[in-house]
C-alpha cells in the first residue's frame, strides 16, 4: 500500500518535538512501509501535498498534526477512493477523541499505517462551501479560534486563559437559524454545528452526535454572564450541556444561519470572513478514513482501491 505521511512541524506538540519527522522516517523504515513523509512549509501546503500523493499513487494519506493539518488534507480526499489516517498532535484533536484514535504517537502511527486496518466512511460538512470534518461555528466559537492561532505556545491552559479574556469581551448577535423544519429567531453568544461529539478534550458539545448519520448537530448558546456561565461548562465536559434552557439543539442535513452582519467563522478551528449568510450542509459518507475496530463508527468501507484522481 502506497502512503504518504503528511507532517505539520508548526502543529500543537510537534513544536517540541524537533526529533519527529526522523522518528516517522525510521518508523517507515522498520515499519517496510512503501511510504514518504513530506513536510508542509505553511498554510493550506498539506492540502496541496494530498492532492499531489493521490496523483502519485498513495492508497492511504496520514495527516501528522492538529485539526488543522487534519482539515487541509482532509480536504483532498473528500470523495476520493485513497484512505486518510490521523496522528493527532493538537491542542484538541475532537475527531481523533470521537473516534478513539491513540494519542499516543506510537500507536497512532501504527494503526495509521496499517494496511488491514479498519476504514470507514463518515460525513463531512461544509459552510458556505468550506470544508469541516469535526465542528464549524460562529460568534464567540470563532472569536475564540482567532485568538488561539495567534498563540506560540498552545494547550488547555492557553486555551482557558484566550477564552476567559474572550468571554470579557463577548457580544451577543441576534440570528436566525433554519432547519430541521424549523426557524428560530434568538440571540446568540455562539452557534456551533459539528459532526463530532466533541470540540477536543473531552468538551462535549453535542452529547451522542455521530459521524456517519447523515446529519449534523447545531448547539446554539443564548448569552451567558460569569454566573451562569460556570455552570455551563461543567454541563459541556459532562456531557449535558443538550439539558441546559440556554443551549438550542438541533440535527439536520442542513442549515442556514441568518447573522445580523458579515463576520468569522471557524472550521475545525481555522477563522474565514464571510457573509452575513451562512449555509452549511452535510456530505454523507463522503471521507474514507482509518479507524480502531472498536470505533463507533459502523459504515465499513471494503479495502482502499487504489486511488487515482482526487476530488476536492
Amino acid at each position: 500500500m502506497k502512503t504518504c505521511f503528511i507532517l505539520n512541524p508548526r502543529s500543537g506538540h510537534n513544536v517540541r518535538r524537533p526529533w519527529l519527522a526522523g522518528f516517522i522516517r525510521d518508523f517507515i523504515l522498520v515499519s517496510s512501509l512503501d511510504a514518504e513523509l513530506v513536510t508542509t512549509e505553511g498554510p493550506r501546503h498539506a492540502t496541496d501535498l494530498a492532492r499531489s500523493a493521490i496523483a502519485a499513487g498513495c492508497e492511504r494519506i496520514i495527516a501528522v498534526g492538529g485539526d488543522g493539518t487534519m482539515n487541509e488534507t482532509a480536504q483532498a480526499l473528500v470523495n476520493s477512493p485513497a484512505s486518510l489516517g490521523l496522528v493527532p498532535c493538537g491542542s484538541g484533536n475532537g475527531l481523533a477523541l470521537h473516534l478513539g484514535i491513540p494519542t499516543g504517537l506510537r500507536a497512532a502511527l501504527t494503526l495509521a499505517a496499517d494496511k488491514n486496518a479498519r476504514v470507514a466512511a463518515i460525513d463531512t460538512g461544509s459552510a458556505n462551501g468550506r470544508p469541516f470534518f469535526n465542528a464549524m461555528g460562529c460568534g464567540f466559537d470563532a472569536e475564540i479560534s482567532r485568538r488561539f492561532n495567534r498563540l506560540v505556545r498552545r494547550g488547555l491552559a492557553a486555551y482557558a486563559r484566550i477564552g476567559i479574556s474572550a468571554f470579557r469581551a463577548r457580544r451577543s448577535e441576534w440570528t436566525l437559524i433554519h432547519g430541521a423544519g424549523r426557524t428560530e429567531a434568538l440571540s446568540t453568544l455562539l452557534v456551533a454545528v459539528t459532526n463530532s461529539d466533541q470540540y477536543g478534550n473531552g468538551a462535549l458539545i453535542a452529547p451522542g452526535a455521530r459521524v456517519d448519520d447523515g446529519q449534523l448537530d447545531l448547539v446554539a448558546v443564548r448569552p451567558v454572564n460569569f454566573a451562569s456561565a460556570a455552570p455551563l461548562i461543567a454541563r459541556l465536559f459532562l456531557g449535558k450541556i443538550s439539558g441546559s434552557p440556554r443551549v438550542l439543539r438541533l440535527r439536520g442535513a442542513r442549515f442556514l444561519i441568518e447573522r445580523s452582519a458579515p463576520g468569522l467563522i471557524h472550521t475545525d478551528g481555522e477563522t474565514h470572513e464571510t457573509g452575513a449568510l451562512v449555509e452549511i450542509r452535510v456530505h454523507p459518507h463522503s471521507l474514507r478514513l482509518v479507524v480502531p475496530l472498536t470505533s463507533r463508527v459502523r459504515s465499513d468501507v471494503p479495502a482502499p482501491v487504489r486511488a487515482t484522481a482526487s476530488h476536492p
